[in-house]
Parts: C-alpha cells; structure tokens; sequence
C-alpha cells in the first residue's frame, strides 16, 4: 500500500487514505476516488484504477483523475501521455511592459551554465517544477555538481519526507522517502546523486498544513534547518511552481510565497529560476501562444536562457517575481509547436502536420540527458504475454524497492521501446499490477 502522500498540482493538500483499488460500475465520489487511488500497492495498480474510472467521472472530479493519472504516468515513464492527461497550463502572458525577446538583442545559452555563474554570488538557489512534468526535473539534475562546487551544502527537495532516516545512508530514495514525485526515475536520481555529491538533504515541506500556511511553514522549516545552525550557509531549494516566487499573486490572494518569506527570514536575497511559463504544455497538439513565439526563435535543444547581446544581463519575464527564464524545448522535436516560421510577432504555420504523425509512444529525446543517457532496447517479450507491464531498470547494486534508474511501461501486447540508461550495470525486472515479477535478466550499457 503506498503511504500517505500530499499531492500539490493545484497547491492543495490531498491525503490519500486507505481503502481498496478495483473497477466500478457507478462513478466514484472524490473522496472514494482518493482513497482507493491510495489504497493501489503500487503504480500500475494505481493506472488501471484511475483508467477504469475516468470514462464514468465529470467536472471536478473528472479534472482530479487526469491530475492523479498524469502524476501516474510520470512515474511509469510515460512521460508523453503524463502531459496529455492533465495538460495543466498556470503559464502567465508576460505583461505588455515586458515585450518578447528577440534574436537582435538576445542569445541563448546554456541554462545550467549561466545558473551556475550567478550563483556564484548568492546563498540561496530556488527553481521550479511542474510535478507531473519530469523535464522540469533535468535542469535541477544539472546544476547539482555545479552548485556543490560553488560551496552549496544543503539540497531542499519538496518532495521529500522526513521519515526516512536511513536515506542518506543507503543512498537512493524508496517508497516511504516521500511523496508520490519521488517515484518517477528522474526525481529518484536527482535524491541518488545529491547524495554521492554530498550535499545535507533537507525536507521541509509539512504534510499538514493549510492552503494559507504553507509557504510560511516551509519558509520557517527552511530557516529552522539551514540558517538558524548556518547563517552564512549555501542552500539549493527545488520546490514546486510559484513557491520560489519573490512577489504574491500567482498563488492566490494575499499568500506571500515561501520565497519572498525566507528572503525576509534569512537576510539573504534568492536566485529564482522559473520553468514553468516557457514550457511545452501541448504535446502532439497546436500551442500558438507565447511559448512557441520564443520557442520559434531560438530553437533551444535544450534548457536555455537568454542574455543580452549588449549589457550580458540575462532574461527574465517576469523581474519581480524571478531572476531567471527558463526556456524548455518543445517535449519532443517530432512535436507540432515550432514548425512553423517568424512574422513580426505572430508564429505563422508553414506545415501544419510533421512528415510522420506524433508518436506518442516515442519516448522523449530530453530522456538523454544531454547524451549522457543512452537508449537501450527493451521488449514486451519481458512481460510473458501479459499487458499492462512496466519494466524498471535498476542499479546493480540497488534492490527492486528503489526508485529505478529509468522505467517505461507497456500497455499494449507486442510492444518495443527504450529505456535510457548512463554506462553501467543494471538489472531489467519486468513486473504486474499485483507486483509480481515476471522476468529478470542483468545488462551491461557499454560506453560510446
């Protein structure tokens, strides 16, 4: 049974309680919804339920499946179908004030390297996620070796619970570490290798608190566990949305954002990374708003920012909230948002369709890493005949209870795809809704 976990997409606390996971013939209440989601011992269980329920739910009810199940996706490694399923937009318009940049004044560089340098002089490093969106997850992946060299110690992870106290010890997160986001592969090795860098890990988001007492408890867990020991202590924060924001507004009335509150509390002024207003939201589909303007223009291939070809400032959208924008290539490059071409400020289609239908089984080409992944093939021929099947690829060293290095699932009968793995050793273990493993077999990722 998965513990209880505090699910944050729209920044509400759901608790998932007991209770047991089948299909049903009448549409569930929200209530029920929650608790036999909960009640799944595992991920797969938790895809059927919510997959059999979802054709009998309307309204809100409905929207809370699609955000449980884009959550599930994420975590089986069906990163293409996580963004389908609850294609959740907070994206913000820049305001009139703030015009889009232009390649006559901008150029792209590397996110993780321009990061890094402002860094340099700060003692608090915030940047955002979308939870069901792992490739807001690449750039904090990233900036974890850079920022250790810079004298960053502590490493804040939302997602994190404060109940596992042999993590740092083992070295690699399980089902109990935290919240449901620890389970997808890319969270997992963002804990992994936070560890093997050295870094303190901090929880600090409470599981009980109101919607209006959040960002003050996790602004005062932050202070209490970090600055009040340390005060001059370098500090990295990963966290979700608009909680690294240094200004109120985009969480609702009066809310001061944990951001702004640990600024006040510490003394120290936090560089703010923003991902979530110039990201691909649209997988497969049409997105004929700001996003694809910049996207258009500067084709990033990768997490980007922008500096100004004249003062070497670097571009955000937003200044009072964020210090940096985060530009994230389109989620896949077979995907409709760029393919078109520029006139004055509007992305006029030159193709309306790519030369090949998105596939949305193809899984994303940010999954490399920069190429530091390398795709391996795997079968459905694991699965023994049965579907739905995931199959985890773990550390050789690491036992079927960690958050698996990469996992994909097949959900139909002979099937291929791959999994992306770095040089290593690993162990492939294919397994069922009721956690039965249906085979094993050790591989080695040779190195290009």
């Amino acid at each position: 049974m998965f513990n209880t976990t505090v699910m944050c997409l729209f920044c509400t606390t759901v608790l998932l309680a007991s209770g047991s996971a089948h299909a049903q013939s009448a549409p569930p209440s929200a209530s029920e919804l929650v608790s036999r989601f909960g009640a799944a011992p595992n991920g797969l269980a938790r895809y059927n339920y919510l997959t059999s329920v979802l054709p009998t739910l309307q309204g809100d009810d409905k929207s809370l499946a699609q955000q449980l199940l884009a959550t599930v996706d994420s975590e089986l490694g069906l990163y293409n179908e996580a963004i389908m399923a609850f294609p959740f937009d907070n994206r913000i318009a820049p305001p009139r004030s703030q015009p889009l940049p232009g390649t006559d004044d901008w150029r792209s560089v590397d996110a993780a390297d321009a990061v890094a340098e402002l860094a340099a002089q700060r003692h608090i490093v915030m940047i955002n996620e979308a939870h069901h969106d792992a490739h807001t997850r690449e750039l904090t992946l990233e900036l974890l070796p850079r920022l250790r060299a810079l004298g960053f110690r502590y490493f804040a992870v939302e997602a994190l619970g404060d109940k596992d106290t042999a993590l740092m010890q083992r070295g690699y997160a399980i089902d109990t570490s935290g919240t449901e986001y620890l389970l997808e592969p890319l969270y997992g090795e963002i804990i992994r290798q936070a560890i093997k860098l050295g870094y303190i890990l901090i929880p600090y988001d409470p599981q009980d608190a109101t919607l209006d007492r959040r960002d003050s408890d996790e602004a005062k867990a932050l202070y209490a566990k970090v600055f009040a020991q340390d005060p001059d202590a370098k500090l990295f924060v990963h966290a979700g949305y608009s909680h690294i924001d240094k200004a109120p507004g985009n969480l609702g009335g009066t809310i001061q954002p944990m951001a702004m509150q640990l600024k006040r509390l510490s003394g120290h002024d936090p560089l703010c990374v923003d991902q979530m207003q110039f990201r691909d939201v649209a997988v497969g589909g049409l997105d004929f708003g700001f996003y694809s303007t910049v996207a258009a223009r500067f084709k990033p291939n990768g997490p980007i920012v922008l500096r100004n070809r004249h003062t070497d400032d670097v571009w955000t959208s937003d200044p009072r909230r964020h210090d940096i924008s985060v530009i994230l290539p389109p989620a896949s490059e077979r995907d409709l948002d760029i393919n078109g071409t520029m006139r004055a400020d509007v992305l006029r289609r030159e193709i309306f369709l790519p030369n090949t239908p998105f596939d949305l089984s193809q899984r994303p080409d940010w999954l490399t890493l920069g190429h530091k992944r390398l795709p391996t093939a795997i079968s459905q021929d694991m699965c023994n005949g049965q579907a739905p099947c995931v199959v985890d690829a773990y550390y050789a060293n690491e036992p079927d209870t960690a958050v698996p290095a990469d996992r994909y699932t097949f959900t139909h009968t002979h099937s291929r795809n791959v999994l992306y793995l770095f040089p290593g050793r690993y162990r492939l273990r294919a397994w069922n809704a009721a956690g039965t493993t249906l085979s094993q077999q050790d591989i080695e990722v040779p190195a290009r």
